[in-house]
Parts: C-alpha cells; structure tokens; sequence
C-alpha cells in the first residue's frame, strides 16, 4: 500500500522563499497563480514550474513524490538565468534551462542524499549568489500596499522609480512573467482567497481586500482560476 502524505512546507533556506512536500494521492488536481515560480523534484526529475497567468489541472499516479522550492515572486529569474516571460504558463525541465551535465549533476546530488527535500533546498540556497533587486521590491512593496489599485497606479509606480510605464511592463515582464497590473490581481486574489477559507463571508472578504464589491471579486477568481470562489473552495 503506498502511504499518501498531505501537502506540507516551511520557510526555505533562500530568503522569502518556501520549501514543500507532497505524495499525490492520485487523481485530478488544480494549481491556481500565485506569482511565484518553482524549481520541483517530481520522482527523481528537477523541474521547473514558471508563473501561471491562469489556473492549470494535471493528473499524477497516486504515490508520485514531490519536492518544491517556491520562490518569492521576481526572485526565479536570476536563479535560472532565464526571464520569467519565458517560461510563462509552463513546466520545463531544468536540463532545457541549464546545460544537461549541470542539471544532471544537481539532480544527482538531492537524489542520493538521504533527505532529498532537504538537500534541495540546500543545493538551492549554495546557488543564489544575487542579492534582491530593488525595483522587484518596490514593485512588490506596491501591490502589498495597494499602491496598484486604480487607473493611475501603474503611472504612479513607474514614476517613483524612474521609469516609462513602457519599461516597468518590460521589466515586470522579465521578472514575474506579466506586467504590473497582471501580478496584482494574481497575489491580491491569493491574500483574499486566504480570508476566504476562514470561513469569512465573501462579501466581507471583497470589502477587506480591495474588490469594488463580491461580484467583482467572483468574477476576477474565475477569470484567473476557472471557478468562481465557492465552488473553488469548497
């Protein structure tokens, strides 16, 4: 019989970054956009999952082995050494992104490791020498604050830091996969969802969250995700 784990993660060794595990219990399953992309050792294979702009379904045999490291959105590219944009609505494997004798030797160092999770997220962390970059902070820091909402938020963030609304998007681009206005609707649609499954009425999660009002909201999750929250939740 082939013991199923639930999904778990923790903090990553990389900054802002989540380390996660699971065993597929078989079955469909859904992977909403959260802006984040993921390098994953799917039974033994490294992986890498670029940002989503919409929701995916996938099916896996009930006892595959997953590892992930989620990085923190705009934090992939520099580890990968490819832009975001590139890998927009896509799973690759690494051995497409990097040389197949480096990938190969990464793979083969977590694979014998008796904790390959753990040793993931090491080989990870031994790998990223970039420091954060300031405008992905400041891009980041915008949303977290709803600094975006609004028909002038995009010109307002494109001032302060320098730059044409025309080279932000580009730059958003490079670093997230979408522009500016794209990546807040994804991460605010993850912080109201998070209200959601507390069981807050929707009503009241729209209020809390910036959406105009629960229609509004319900129509944003079920362009980004294909189902409208309640049915998505439950």
């Amino acid at each position: 019989m082939i013991e199923v784990e639930p999904y778990r993660e923790r903090p990553a060794l990389v900054a802002g970054a989540e380390l996660w595990t699971r065993t597929a219990e078989g079955g469909e399953f859904r992977i909403l956009p959260d802006g984040c992309m993921d390098l994953m050792l799917i039974d033994g294979a490294l992986y890498v999952a670029g940002p989503d702009s919409r929701a995916w379904t996938g099916e896996a045999p009930r006892g595959t082995k997953y590892a992930g490291v989620r990085f923190a959105p705009g934090s992939a590219p520099a580890f990968l050494g490819v832009p975001a944009r590139e890998l927009l609505n896509q799973q690759v494997l690494l051995g497409d992104l990097w040389s197949p004798n480096r990938s190969r030797r990464l793979a083969d160092r977590i694979r014998s490791a008796p904790d390959p999770a753990t040793a993931l997220d090491q080989e990870v962390a031994k790998l990223v020498d970039t420091p954060p970059d300031r405008l992905i902070s400041q891009v980041l820091r915008s949303v977290r604050d709803g600094l975006l909402r609004g028909s002038a938020g995009v010109s307002r963030l494109a001032g302060a830091v320098d730059l044409s609304e025309r080279q932000l998007h580009r730059r958003c681009l490079d670093a997230f996969g979408y522009g500016p206005k794209m990546l807040d609707r994804v991460l605010w649609m993850n912080v109201a969802l998070d209200h959601a499954r507390t069981g807050l009425a929707l009503a009241d999660v729209a209020t809390r969250t910036g959406y105009a009002d629960q229609a509004h909201f319900t129509r944003d999750v079920k362009a980004l995700t294909g189902l409208p929250p309640k049915l998505l939740l439950s």
